[in-house]
């Protein structure tokens, strides 16, 4: 049987910048701040960390400058809507040091169930490490069927989901049809105690970027099942999680973390910074 990757709170740190270039000093120091909170495991280049506007060969830099500083779990995403590349993309962050892969369903191709399966199966095949499917419907256009999941869930190196879906339904579908060692992982920040109350294991948390103690404790809260306390700490949590998607992720938790004095740079293009409109929010919220 298949074990969970990991446990409570996993950040899905975004990338710093400086002058257009990736910041690995400020990289360094978001790790340790990281570390020092108990986050047991990072994803490098995931959406939060803008995998869509880096190069190749700057994963790479991130990817090994990461390994060299941090002791805990390195996730590297490595999806494309090209499979080859996808491929391409995962042998080097496994050669890297990626202790495990995030990979994204293919976005805008909009693939049928026997493509899904055939990308995912593809990708894992050709790694040794560890896969985590990511299903992320507002982002790709397409919601990963539990039928998909049922069939990727053979594959000895596919670990489970980071899901982002709001239909808690789907959840009690994959508890009570997928195998019980396919884990699924919350992706959406705001609903991580009623995730981990239908058996989800953690989160893979953009919020953890700005609280990652706060996250943790809610986390372990919920896989103690102590929901009283979980369902307080989400509530506490949630001004910053409203605030975290008031605009394109990672527009506002960049602008957030430079307030707090960890100036990460500006979104890369076509992603802009934090609008007027919102500052004023940001502010009462550090407040």
């Amino acid at each position: 049987m298949k074990k969970p990757l990991f446990f409570g709170a996993c950040t899905a740190l975004v990338t710093p910048f400086l002058h257009g270039q990736v910041n690995l000093p400020m990289l360094k120091i978001l790790l340790h701040r990281q570390e020092d909170a108990g986050i047991p495991a990072v994803v490098l280049f995931g959406t939060t960390g803008e995998s869509p506007t880096l190069t190749d060969e700057e994963k790479h830099w991130i990817l090994t400058e990461a390994r060299a500083c941090f002791r805990g779990m390195l996730i590297a995403g490595t999806g494309s809507n090209d499979t080859a590349h996808a491929v391409t993309l995962s042998r080097q962050a496994e050669q890297d040091g990626a202790d495990a892969l995030l990979v994204v369903s293919p976005y805008y191709n909009k693939a049928n169930e026997e493509g899904l399966i055939r990308h995912y199966r593809t990708i894992a095949q050709s790694v040794q490490i560890p896969v985590i499917l990511y299903n992320v419907p507002s982002r790709t256009g397409v919601d990963i069927p539990v039928s998909v999941y049922r069939k990727l869930a053979e594959v000895p190196n596919i670990a489970g989901v980071k899901e982002t879906v709001s239909d808690m339904k789907k959840l009690v579908e994959i508890a009570d049809t997928c195998p019980e060692d396919f884990t699924v992982w919350c992706g959406s920040d705001e609903l991580t105690a009623a995730y981990l109350a239908l058996g989800a294991k953690g989160v893979i948390s953009v919020a953890s970027n700005v609280m990652p103690e706060e996250v943790s404790d809610l986390t372990d809260a919920g896989l103690d099942g102590d929901f009283d306390t979980a369902l307080s700490l989400q509530i506490g949590l949630r001004p910053l999680n409203e605030f975290l998607f008031c605009e394109v992720n990672p527009i506002p938790v960049k602008a957030l973390l430079k307030e707090m004095g960890l100036d990460c740079g500006s979104c890369r293009l076509p992603l802009t910074s934090l609008s007027e409109a919102h500052r004023g929010e940001m502010k009462s919220l550090l407040q």
